[in-house]
């Protein structure tokens, strides 16, 4: 374990210790405390399956904002889809892990053609290539339906971590999406800009639990009590 940090961070933010501890025996010392680490109330943030699994054993001594992963994306994309872009998009998502989830929801037969092949001829230029190909063998799917609006209804049913809307005007459409963490839109709606650039929170509901799950945010830092006045 490393030791606690020697940076003293401003005191207008609130922060007067940091700890330069990770994994899942990090997540530990928070739970139970050490001699160089106090013991937490609440452990949040993502990790590798290891945190997720410490985060879940230690719940219950603390509180946790949720398990995290493995990483998915859906994206929907009609006619209009750079098919480079939505290919490279999948692959990110796929070399995250082999239980990394990329699925394609599109109206066109056309774009999920050309989706496949420069997925096929991206494949030999990455370095993780036997890792994605692993996961878009397992978990990697593409679908083609009739209409956006099937499109969105699948979607919803599959409550993604990240929805990404390759589609005209996908503006218009987002009174359709009901269940997701993070959905992006617009001219460059690629998924690793909601990971490293735009700005939300990493830590984002996955497996199905957008349903009643929301991001990381500040209301993980809050907690209600009751207060009763009797007679």
């Amino acid at each position: 374990m490393c030791p606690p940090s020697p940076w003293q961070p401003p005191s207008s933010a609130g922060v007067d210790r940091v700890f330069a501890i990770g994994g899942a025996q990090a997540v530990a010392a928070m739970a139970y405390g050490t001699e160089s680490v106090p013991k937490a109330d609440k452990i949040c943030g993502p990790g590798n399956l290891f945190v997720m699994l410490a985060k879940k054993q230690v719940f219950g001594s603390v509180g946790i904002d949720g398990l995290q992963g493995p990483s998915e994306v859906v994206i929907i994309a009609d006619d209009s889809a750079n098919p480079s872009w939505v290919a490279r998009d999948m692959l990110a998502q796929a070399e995250h892990d082999a239980l990394a989830q990329s699925v394609l929801i599109t109206t066109s037969e056309s774009l999920a053609q050309a989706v496949q092949k420069e997925i096929e001829n991206e494949l030999c230029l990455q370095e993780r290539r036997a890792l994605i190909e692993e996961s878009l063998d397992s978990y990697g799917t593409v679908v083609i339906v009739d209409s956006l609006e099937e499109a969105f209804a699948l979607s919803n049913l599959y409550a993604p971590e990240h929805l990404s809307l390759y589609i005209k005007d996908a503006a218009k459409y987002l009174g359709r999406v009901e269940q997701c963490g993070l959905c992006l839109h617009g001219r460059a709606p690629d998924c690793v800009l909601g990971d490293y650039v735009a700005g939300p929170s990493h830590a984002l509901p996955t497996s199905g639990t957008a349903r009643f799950a929301s991001p990381l945010n500040v209301t993980d830092f809050f907690k209600l009590m009751n207060i009763v006045s009797v007679g």
